[in-house]
Protein backbone atom coordinates (compact mmCIF):
# COMPACT_ATOMS: atom_id res chain seq x y z
CA UNK A 1 0.00 0.00 0.00
CA UNK A 2 1.23 3.46 -0.88
CA UNK A 3 -0.04 6.26 1.34
CA UNK A 4 0.64 9.95 0.93
CA UNK A 5 -0.35 12.57 3.48
CA UNK A 6 -0.84 16.16 2.39
CA UNK A 7 -0.98 19.07 4.81
CA UNK A 8 -3.10 22.14 4.18
CA UNK A 9 -2.21 25.60 5.47
CA UNK A 10 0.53 24.27 7.69
CA UNK A 11 3.43 26.70 7.42
CA UNK A 12 3.30 29.89 9.44
CA UNK A 13 1.82 32.63 7.28
CA UNK A 14 0.52 30.19 4.67
CA UNK A 15 -2.97 30.12 3.29
CA UNK A 16 -5.67 28.19 5.11
CA UNK A 17 -7.61 25.22 3.84
CA UNK A 18 -8.83 25.49 0.28
CA UNK A 19 -12.35 24.76 1.44
CA UNK A 20 -12.31 27.84 3.66
CA UNK A 21 -10.80 30.27 1.15
CA UNK A 22 -12.16 32.07 -1.89
CA UNK A 23 -9.15 31.72 -4.18
CA UNK A 24 -8.27 34.48 -6.60
CA UNK A 25 -8.28 33.51 -10.29
CA UNK A 26 -4.94 32.17 -11.45
CA UNK A 27 -2.76 34.99 -12.71
CA UNK A 28 -0.18 33.70 -15.18
CA UNK A 29 1.97 36.82 -15.10
CA UNK A 30 2.02 36.87 -11.30
CA UNK A 31 2.77 33.15 -11.18
CA UNK A 32 5.77 33.69 -13.46
CA UNK A 33 7.04 36.38 -11.08
CA UNK A 34 6.63 34.08 -8.08
CA UNK A 35 8.46 31.24 -9.82
CA UNK A 36 11.31 33.65 -10.47
CA UNK A 37 11.21 34.76 -6.83
CA UNK A 38 11.57 31.17 -5.66
CA UNK A 39 14.39 30.50 -8.11
CA UNK A 40 16.22 33.61 -6.92
CA UNK A 41 16.10 32.39 -3.30
CA UNK A 42 17.48 29.02 -4.38
CA UNK A 43 20.27 30.62 -6.41
CA UNK A 44 21.13 32.88 -3.47
CA UNK A 45 21.54 29.77 -1.31
CA UNK A 46 23.70 28.11 -3.97
CA UNK A 47 22.99 24.64 -2.56
CA UNK A 48 24.79 25.46 0.69
CA UNK A 49 21.93 24.47 2.97
CA UNK A 50 21.29 20.92 1.73
CA UNK A 51 24.00 20.36 -0.87
CA UNK A 52 21.52 20.67 -3.73
CA UNK A 53 19.29 23.42 -5.18
CA UNK A 54 15.89 23.46 -3.49
CA UNK A 55 14.09 25.00 -6.47
CA UNK A 56 12.74 22.69 -9.14
CA UNK A 57 9.48 21.67 -10.82
CA UNK A 58 6.62 23.62 -9.19
CA UNK A 59 2.84 23.90 -9.44
CA UNK A 60 0.50 26.60 -8.19
CA UNK A 61 -2.99 25.07 -7.88
CA UNK A 62 -6.38 26.73 -7.34
CA UNK A 63 -8.15 24.60 -4.74
CA UNK A 64 -11.64 25.44 -6.00
CA UNK A 65 -11.23 24.90 -9.73
CA UNK A 66 -8.17 22.59 -9.64
CA UNK A 67 -6.67 24.63 -12.47
CA UNK A 68 -2.91 25.02 -12.20
CA UNK A 69 0.13 26.88 -13.44
CA UNK A 70 3.50 25.11 -13.70
CA UNK A 71 7.02 26.40 -14.19
CA UNK A 72 7.90 23.69 -16.69
CA UNK A 73 6.40 21.09 -18.99
CA UNK A 74 5.56 17.52 -18.01
CA UNK A 75 6.51 14.24 -19.65
CA UNK A 76 2.90 13.12 -20.24
CA UNK A 77 1.87 16.30 -22.11
CA UNK A 78 -0.93 17.15 -19.71
CA UNK A 79 0.19 20.79 -19.66
CA UNK A 80 0.05 23.45 -22.37
CA UNK A 81 2.38 26.42 -22.71
CA UNK A 82 1.06 29.90 -21.84
CA UNK A 83 3.79 32.47 -22.33
CA UNK A 84 6.67 31.55 -20.06
CA UNK A 85 4.59 29.16 -17.90
CA UNK A 86 2.37 26.14 -18.42
CA UNK A 87 -1.32 25.62 -17.66
CA UNK A 88 -3.40 22.58 -16.91
CA UNK A 89 -5.80 20.86 -14.53
CA UNK A 90 -5.03 18.66 -11.53
CA UNK A 91 -6.92 15.33 -11.54
CA UNK A 92 -9.66 14.95 -8.93
CA UNK A 93 -7.91 11.99 -7.31
CA UNK A 94 -4.98 14.19 -6.20
CA UNK A 95 -5.75 16.35 -3.15
CA UNK A 96 -4.83 20.02 -3.46
CA UNK A 97 -2.40 20.93 -0.69
CA UNK A 98 0.95 22.45 0.12
CA UNK A 99 3.19 19.45 -0.44
CA UNK A 100 5.26 17.50 -2.97
CA UNK A 101 3.63 15.14 -5.44
CA UNK A 102 4.39 12.74 -8.28
CA UNK A 103 2.19 13.59 -11.23
CA UNK A 104 2.38 13.34 -15.00
CA UNK A 105 5.89 11.92 -14.88
CA UNK A 106 7.37 14.73 -12.75
CA UNK A 107 8.14 15.16 -9.04
CA UNK A 108 6.63 18.56 -8.20
CA UNK A 109 6.44 21.07 -5.39
CA UNK A 110 2.74 21.96 -5.11
CA UNK A 111 1.60 25.22 -3.48
CA UNK A 112 -2.03 26.30 -3.08
CA UNK A 113 -3.21 29.43 -4.85
CA UNK A 114 -3.50 32.25 -3.84
CA UNK A 115 -0.20 32.60 -2.05
CA UNK A 116 0.34 35.00 0.88
CA UNK A 117 0.62 38.63 -0.22
CA UNK A 118 3.35 39.33 2.33
CA UNK A 119 6.59 38.51 0.51
CA UNK A 120 8.43 37.10 3.53
CA UNK A 121 5.57 34.77 4.51
CA UNK A 122 5.22 33.71 0.89
CA UNK A 123 8.92 32.96 0.49
CA UNK A 124 9.01 30.99 3.74
CA UNK A 125 6.04 28.92 2.59
CA UNK A 126 7.52 28.17 -0.84
CA UNK A 127 10.94 27.22 0.53
CA UNK A 128 9.24 24.97 3.11
CA UNK A 129 7.42 23.11 0.34
CA UNK A 130 10.53 22.96 -1.84
CA UNK A 131 12.21 20.96 0.91
CA UNK A 132 9.49 18.33 0.67
CA UNK A 133 10.38 17.77 -2.98
CA UNK A 134 14.05 17.06 -2.23
CA UNK A 135 13.77 15.46 1.20
CA UNK A 136 13.83 11.81 0.10
CA UNK A 137 17.11 12.42 -1.73
CA UNK A 138 18.50 13.69 1.58
CA UNK A 139 17.41 10.56 3.44
CA UNK A 140 14.38 12.18 5.08
CA UNK A 141 11.39 9.93 4.47
CA UNK A 142 7.76 10.98 4.85
CA UNK A 143 6.37 9.02 7.79
CA UNK A 144 2.79 8.90 9.01
CA UNK A 145 3.24 8.91 12.78
CA UNK A 146 0.81 11.22 14.61
CA UNK A 147 1.88 12.05 18.15
CA UNK A 148 -1.34 11.46 20.08
CA UNK A 149 0.40 11.83 23.44
CA UNK A 150 0.88 15.53 22.68
CA UNK A 151 -2.85 16.08 23.07
CA UNK A 152 -2.75 14.88 26.67
CA UNK A 153 -2.37 17.21 29.61
CA UNK A 154 1.17 16.11 30.55
CA UNK A 155 2.30 15.88 26.94
CA UNK A 156 1.23 19.45 26.27
CA UNK A 157 2.67 20.84 29.51
CA UNK A 158 6.16 19.43 29.01
CA UNK A 159 6.22 20.27 25.30
CA UNK A 160 5.38 23.89 26.04
CA UNK A 161 8.05 24.01 28.74
CA UNK A 162 10.57 22.67 26.21
CA UNK A 163 9.49 25.40 23.77
CA UNK A 164 9.84 28.13 26.40
CA UNK A 165 13.36 26.95 27.19
CA UNK A 166 14.24 26.83 23.48
CA UNK A 167 12.96 30.38 23.12
CA UNK A 168 15.18 31.49 26.00
CA UNK A 169 18.15 29.75 24.37
CA UNK A 170 17.59 31.57 21.08
CA UNK A 171 17.60 34.91 22.89
CA UNK A 172 20.77 34.39 24.92
CA UNK A 173 24.41 33.44 24.51
CA UNK A 174 27.13 31.83 26.60
CA UNK A 175 26.30 30.24 29.96
CA UNK A 176 22.64 31.37 30.04
CA UNK A 177 22.06 29.84 26.61
CA UNK A 178 23.71 26.59 27.63
CA UNK A 179 21.54 26.44 30.74
CA UNK A 180 18.37 27.09 28.70
CA UNK A 181 19.30 24.39 26.17
CA UNK A 182 19.88 21.95 29.01
CA UNK A 183 16.48 22.83 30.46
CA UNK A 184 14.83 22.22 27.08
CA UNK A 185 16.50 18.83 26.76
CA UNK A 186 15.59 17.87 30.33
CA UNK A 187 11.93 18.78 29.74
CA UNK A 188 12.04 16.87 26.45
CA UNK A 189 13.55 13.82 28.12
CA UNK A 190 11.11 13.95 31.01
CA UNK A 191 8.13 14.11 28.65
CA UNK A 192 9.39 11.10 26.76
CA UNK A 193 9.89 9.20 30.01
CA UNK A 194 6.17 9.71 30.65
CA UNK A 195 5.39 8.36 27.16
CA UNK A 196 8.10 5.74 26.53
CA UNK A 197 7.14 4.95 22.93
CA UNK A 198 6.86 8.56 21.78
CA UNK A 199 10.45 9.37 20.78
CA UNK A 200 10.36 7.75 17.32
CA UNK A 201 7.06 9.40 16.37
CA UNK A 202 8.29 12.82 17.50
CA UNK A 203 11.58 12.41 15.65
CA UNK A 204 9.78 11.42 12.44
CA UNK A 205 7.64 14.56 12.40
CA UNK A 206 10.51 16.84 13.42
CA UNK A 207 12.54 15.47 10.53
CA UNK A 208 9.68 15.76 8.07
CA UNK A 209 7.87 19.01 8.90
CA UNK A 210 10.39 20.45 11.35
CA UNK A 211 13.24 20.44 8.85
CA UNK A 212 10.92 21.75 6.14
CA UNK A 213 9.93 24.72 8.30
CA UNK A 214 13.57 25.26 9.27
CA UNK A 215 14.37 25.37 5.54
CA UNK A 216 11.59 27.89 4.95
CA UNK A 217 12.91 30.15 7.70
CA UNK A 218 16.59 29.78 6.83
CA UNK A 219 16.20 30.49 3.10
CA UNK A 220 13.65 33.30 3.41
CA UNK A 221 15.49 35.21 6.14
CA UNK A 222 17.71 38.10 5.10
CA UNK A 223 19.73 37.96 8.31
CA UNK A 224 20.40 35.75 11.31
CA UNK A 225 18.32 38.09 13.45
CA UNK A 226 15.33 37.65 11.16
CA UNK A 227 15.74 33.86 11.24
CA UNK A 228 15.77 33.90 15.04
CA UNK A 229 12.73 36.17 15.11
CA UNK A 230 10.86 33.80 12.78
CA UNK A 231 11.74 30.83 14.98
CA UNK A 232 10.56 32.68 18.09
CA UNK A 233 7.30 33.60 16.35
CA UNK A 234 6.91 29.95 15.42
CA UNK A 235 7.32 28.88 19.04
CA UNK A 236 4.74 31.42 20.16
CA UNK A 237 2.24 30.55 17.43
CA UNK A 238 2.83 26.85 18.00
CA UNK A 239 1.79 27.14 21.62
CA UNK A 240 -1.47 28.82 20.56
CA UNK A 241 -2.60 26.04 18.21
CA UNK A 242 -5.61 23.95 19.32
CA UNK A 243 -3.63 20.71 19.20
CA UNK A 244 0.03 19.75 18.81
CA UNK A 245 -0.47 16.23 17.45
CA UNK A 246 0.73 17.10 13.94
CA UNK A 247 1.74 20.74 14.25
CA UNK A 248 4.38 20.68 17.01
CA UNK A 249 7.30 20.08 14.66
CA UNK A 250 6.77 23.44 12.94
CA UNK A 251 7.83 25.08 16.18
CA UNK A 252 10.44 22.60 17.42
CA UNK A 253 12.29 22.01 14.15
CA UNK A 254 13.41 25.57 13.37
CA UNK A 255 14.46 26.22 16.99
CA UNK A 256 16.67 23.14 17.11
CA UNK A 257 17.93 23.78 13.58
CA UNK A 258 19.14 27.31 14.37
CA UNK A 259 20.75 26.20 17.64
CA UNK A 260 22.50 23.38 15.79
CA UNK A 261 23.74 25.81 13.14
CA UNK A 262 25.54 27.73 15.87
CA UNK A 263 26.92 24.74 17.77
CA UNK A 264 27.39 21.98 15.17
CA UNK A 265 27.62 23.55 11.67
CA UNK A 266 28.05 20.17 9.94
CA UNK A 267 24.89 18.61 11.35
CA UNK A 268 22.97 18.89 8.06
CA UNK A 269 25.40 16.55 6.31
CA UNK A 270 24.63 13.76 8.77
CA UNK A 271 20.89 13.33 8.17
CA UNK A 272 21.26 9.74 7.04
CA UNK A 273 22.33 8.89 10.61
CA UNK A 274 18.65 9.57 11.46
CA UNK A 275 19.63 11.00 14.83
CA UNK A 276 17.12 12.90 16.95
CA UNK A 277 17.58 16.70 16.74
CA UNK A 278 17.69 17.06 20.51
CA UNK A 279 20.23 14.27 20.83
CA UNK A 280 22.36 15.85 18.12
CA UNK A 281 22.38 19.18 19.97
CA UNK A 282 23.10 17.45 23.28
CA UNK A 283 26.12 15.65 21.84
CA UNK A 284 27.42 18.77 20.12
CA UNK A 285 27.41 20.75 23.36
CA UNK A 286 28.35 17.79 25.59
CA UNK A 287 25.64 18.54 28.09
CA UNK A 288 23.43 16.26 30.15
CA UNK A 289 19.88 16.26 28.86
CA UNK A 290 18.49 13.17 30.54
CA UNK A 291 15.76 13.65 33.17
CA UNK A 292 17.16 14.23 36.65
CA UNK A 293 15.19 13.49 39.79
CA UNK A 294 11.53 14.42 39.59
CA UNK A 295 12.04 17.16 42.18
CA UNK A 296 14.86 18.75 40.16
CA UNK A 297 12.84 18.64 36.94
CA UNK A 298 9.90 20.28 38.69
CA UNK A 299 12.20 22.91 40.24
CA UNK A 300 13.66 23.83 36.84
CA UNK A 301 10.16 24.06 35.39
CA UNK A 302 9.09 26.67 37.94
CA UNK A 303 11.11 29.35 36.20
CA UNK A 304 9.19 28.66 32.97
CA UNK A 305 5.74 29.08 34.49
CA UNK A 306 4.68 25.49 35.09
CA UNK A 307 2.15 26.58 37.72
CA UNK A 308 -0.05 28.72 35.47
CA UNK A 309 0.53 26.35 32.56
CA UNK A 310 -0.77 23.40 34.58
CA UNK A 311 -3.92 25.32 35.50
CA UNK A 312 -4.57 26.18 31.84
CA UNK A 313 -4.02 22.62 30.68
CA UNK A 314 -6.21 21.20 33.43
CA UNK A 315 -9.11 23.30 32.13
CA UNK A 316 -8.40 22.25 28.56
CA UNK A 317 -8.28 18.59 29.54
CA UNK A 318 -11.88 18.62 30.73
CA UNK A 319 -13.01 20.06 27.38
CA UNK A 320 -10.86 17.58 25.47
CA UNK A 321 -12.42 14.66 27.34
CA UNK A 322 -15.88 15.79 26.23
CA UNK A 323 -14.73 16.07 22.60
CA UNK A 324 -13.11 12.63 22.71
CA UNK A 325 -16.27 11.12 24.17
CA UNK A 326 -18.36 12.69 21.41
CA UNK A 327 -16.16 11.37 18.60
CA UNK A 328 -15.89 7.97 20.27
CA UNK A 329 -19.67 7.76 20.44
CA UNK A 330 -19.99 8.70 16.79
CA UNK A 331 -17.08 6.87 15.14
CA UNK A 332 -16.40 3.90 17.42
CA UNK A 333 -19.58 2.99 19.28
CA UNK A 334 -21.93 4.29 16.57
CA UNK A 335 -22.52 2.75 13.16
CA UNK A 336 -19.87 3.52 10.57
CA UNK A 337 -18.74 3.13 6.98
CA UNK A 338 -15.28 1.56 6.71
CA UNK A 339 -13.07 2.59 3.76
CA UNK A 340 -9.92 0.47 3.35
CA UNK A 341 -6.52 2.13 3.18
CA UNK A 342 -5.49 0.15 0.16
CA UNK A 343 -3.73 0.86 -3.09
CA UNK A 344 -2.73 4.46 -3.75
CA UNK A 345 -4.31 6.07 -0.69
CA UNK A 346 -3.84 9.87 -0.47
CA UNK A 347 -5.31 12.38 1.93
CA UNK A 348 -5.17 16.06 2.80
CA UNK A 349 -6.18 17.66 6.08
CA UNK A 350 -5.70 20.51 8.54
CA UNK A 351 -3.01 19.45 11.07
CA UNK A 352 -4.05 22.02 13.68
CA UNK A 353 -7.25 20.43 15.04
CA UNK A 354 -6.71 16.66 15.19
CA UNK A 355 -8.20 14.60 18.02
CA UNK A 356 -6.43 11.35 19.03
CA UNK A 357 -8.61 8.49 20.31
CA UNK A 358 -5.88 6.74 22.29
CA UNK A 359 -4.88 3.53 20.44
CA UNK A 360 -7.88 3.57 18.10
CA UNK A 361 -6.52 6.17 15.69
CA UNK A 362 -6.87 9.91 15.12
CA UNK A 363 -9.99 11.90 14.30
CA UNK A 364 -9.57 14.38 11.44
CA UNK A 365 -12.35 16.98 11.74
CA UNK A 366 -11.85 17.76 8.03
CA UNK A 367 -10.27 15.36 5.56
CA UNK A 368 -10.28 14.69 1.83
CA UNK A 369 -9.09 11.22 0.89
CA UNK A 370 -8.82 9.25 -2.31
CA UNK A 371 -8.20 5.60 -3.04
CA UNK A 372 -9.09 2.93 -5.58
CA UNK A 373 -12.67 3.15 -4.27
CA UNK A 374 -13.08 6.85 -5.11
CA UNK A 375 -12.91 10.21 -3.36
CA UNK A 376 -14.41 11.17 0.00
CA UNK A 377 -14.59 14.56 1.73
CA UNK A 378 -15.67 14.70 5.37
CA UNK A 379 -16.21 17.92 7.31
CA UNK A 380 -17.69 16.51 10.52
CA UNK A 381 -15.03 14.07 11.61
CA UNK A 382 -13.40 10.91 10.24
CA UNK A 383 -11.36 8.34 12.17
CA UNK A 384 -8.09 7.41 10.47
CA UNK A 385 -6.73 4.13 11.80
CA UNK A 386 -3.79 2.02 10.69
CA UNK A 387 -5.72 0.01 8.12
CA UNK A 388 -8.83 2.02 7.32
CA UNK A 389 -10.74 5.31 7.36
CA UNK A 390 -14.10 5.48 9.16
CA UNK A 391 -16.98 7.91 8.87
CA UNK A 392 -20.51 7.78 10.26
CA UNK A 393 -22.88 5.33 8.58
CA UNK A 394 -24.25 6.46 5.20
CA UNK A 395 -27.72 7.91 4.78
CA UNK A 396 -27.69 6.78 1.13
CA UNK A 397 -26.17 3.50 -0.01
CA UNK A 398 -26.63 3.54 -3.77
CA UNK A 399 -23.78 5.02 -5.81
CA UNK A 400 -22.03 6.63 -7.36
CA UNK A 401 -22.78 9.55 -4.99
CA UNK A 402 -22.90 8.19 -1.42
CA UNK A 403 -23.68 10.57 1.44
CA UNK A 404 -23.69 10.63 5.21
CA UNK A 405 -23.80 13.20 7.97
CA UNK A 406 -21.08 15.69 7.03
CA UNK A 407 -19.50 13.66 4.24
CA UNK A 408 -19.83 12.77 0.57
CA UNK A 409 -18.24 9.89 -1.34
CA UNK A 410 -17.80 9.74 -5.10
CA UNK A 411 -17.71 5.97 -5.53
CA UNK A 412 -15.43 4.55 -8.21
CA UNK A 413 -16.72 1.98 -10.71
CA UNK A 414 -16.28 -1.60 -9.54
CA UNK A 415 -16.86 -0.80 -5.86
CA UNK A 416 -19.98 -1.13 -3.72
CA UNK A 417 -21.25 -0.94 -0.16
CA UNK A 418 -21.87 -4.12 1.79
CA UNK A 419 -23.00 -4.76 5.39
CA UNK A 420 -20.19 -4.54 7.89
CA UNK A 421 -19.26 -6.65 10.89
CA UNK A 422 -22.07 -5.14 12.98
CA UNK A 423 -25.66 -4.74 11.91
CA UNK A 424 -25.84 -1.10 10.84
CA UNK A 425 -22.20 -0.85 9.73
CA UNK A 426 -21.09 -0.74 6.10
CA UNK A 427 -17.84 -1.39 4.30
CA UNK A 428 -16.53 -0.74 0.82
CA UNK A 429 -15.70 -3.80 -1.22
CA UNK A 430 -14.47 -4.32 -4.74
CA UNK A 431 -16.85 -6.22 -6.98
CA UNK A 432 -15.57 -9.52 -8.32
CA UNK A 433 -15.04 -9.61 -12.06
CA UNK A 434 -17.20 -12.45 -13.34
CA UNK A 435 -15.96 -14.15 -16.54
CA UNK A 436 -18.25 -13.77 -19.50
CA UNK A 437 -20.36 -16.87 -20.19
CA UNK A 438 -19.59 -18.61 -23.51
CA UNK A 439 -22.79 -19.24 -25.51
CA UNK A 440 -23.88 -22.88 -25.29
CA UNK A 441 -21.51 -23.57 -22.41
CA UNK A 442 -23.00 -25.02 -19.23
CA UNK A 443 -21.97 -24.38 -15.66
CA UNK A 444 -20.28 -26.70 -13.22
CA UNK A 445 -20.37 -26.85 -9.44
Amino acid sequence: MHSRLLFLGIAAGSVAMAAAEAPSPLDHALAAELFQEAQTLSVRDGGRLWGTPVYGPMLFVDGRTRSLIANQSDSMRALHKIGSVYGGHLPDAIPVANTAIEWSGVHWTMVMWPLPEDSHSRQKLIMHECFHRIQTSLGVDVQDQPCGHLDSKDGRIWLQLEWRALGAALLTRGTPQRRAIQDALIFRGYRRSLFPESADAERALEWNEGLAEYTGIRLSARSEAQAVTDALVGLDQGARKPTYVRSFAYASGPAYGLLLDASAPGWRTQLKDRRDLGETLQRALRIIGAPRSNSEVQARAVGYGIGALTQDETRRESMRAAKVASFRSKLVEGFVLVLPRTGDFNYSFNPNNLVPLEKLGTVYPWIRASGPWGIIEASDGALLALGDLRVSAPTTTVGPAIKGAGWTLDLAPGWSLEPGSRHGDYRLVQKANKPAKVPGEGTTR
